[in-house]
């Protein structure tokens, strides 16, 4: 993610600072990240940030350079792209200069570069956070953000399976990333750090639900955003559920009962889950994790005050 996001603010750095439109091949020679890559992967990175920039409001223009209209340039005007003076107070800039220096993403500090690079970060701050990292999925991470924004169909191999998958979105819960995408069997999740193997189709190759909300979904599996130390719990659920388990898990289903193995940093809200099909699932194991589940059913059949 830190490859795309220093890019495509490169790009618009430069963009604003010409003082005469820019072609292409100006830009690839100029802004670190295009340099490196041959004619038909510049050509496709380009055209992903063109439209990421678009998508974020940049008055991005493509005009001609002659008066025969035979070459073409790149121009942001600064007085369209300027936001009005909101007039802020010295103390307010240095709590935006401060924010800036709190998160983290990779280990590399987007909000405190973007400040520095437009000219914005306040005197005096320090350059330490004392914030959260959010993650170091780097590269895999910008894919699967580039792929959200363009609509792009991801196909990757997850827990050793291959996947093909619409990226609806993607949200960040108790130190991991994880990409919320939907296929022929319905909305699944996957954790970012668990995706190997990952290639992007053509933009525009599918439709987001409308209103759609990651964080929502996210809130269906409780049990992965917990703040317990993360264990593995195996879990048979019979095949009158199994069908059910299968799409809430994301996992491969096609007859008889399922035993799956399922990460838990959250051992109450599993417990309440598993509990919701009755005897239809059993925790096999870890033996402490099956003796809560057991140990709260009897206590729900005793009632209280026995």
């Amino acid at each position: 993610m830190r490859n795309v996001v220093e890019r495509v603010l490169n790009t618009l750095i430069y963009l604003l600072q010409s003082p005469r439109p820019v072609t292409a091949e100006d830009i690839r020679r100029t802004v670190p990240g295009y340099s490196q890559d041959s004619d038909d992967a510049f050509h496709r990175m380009f055209e992903r940030d063109k439209g990421l920039l678009r998508q974020l409001g940049v008055p991005l223009k493509l005009v001609a350079l002659d008066a025969w209209e035979v070459d073409h340039g790149y121009t942001v005007d600064p007085e369209e792209y300027a936001m009005e003076d909101p007039g802020l107070t010295a103390e307010e800039r240095a709590a935006l200069s401060l924010a800036a220096t709190m998160v983290q993403v990779g280990g590399s500090h987007f909000g405190l570069d973007g400040l520095r690079k437009l000219g914005g970060a306040e005197r005096g701050i320090a350059y330490e956070p004392f914030g959260a990292d959010l993650g170091a999925e780097g590269d895999l991470l910008g894919t699967i953000f580039d792929a959200v924004v363009q609509r792009s169909q991801l196909e990757f191999v997850y827990r050793d399976n291959p996947r093909t998958v619409n990226p609806y979105g993607i949200a960040f819960r108790r130190g991991h990333w994880y990409l919320v995408g939907g296929g022929p069997d319905g909305e699944r999740i996957y954790r970012v750090d668990r995706i190997t193997d990952v290639s992007a189709g053509e933009a525009g190759s599918f439709r987001r639900p409308d209103g759609f909300d990651p964080d929502a979904v996210l809130r269906a599996h409780p049990w992965e955003t917990g703040v317990d130390d993360v264990i593995e719990a195996i879990v048979t659920f019979d095949p009158d559920v199994a069908w059910w388990a299968s799409r809430t898990l994301g996992v491969d289903y096609s007859d008889g009962p399922l035993e799956v193995p399922i990460p838990v940093s959250n051992r109450d809200a599993f417990i309440g889950w598993i509990l919701s099909f009755g005897p239809s699932a059993e925790i096999v194991s870890p033996p402490d994790l099956r003796d809560e589940l057991v140990g709260r059913v009897k206590a729900a059949v005793a009632g209280p005050g026995r």
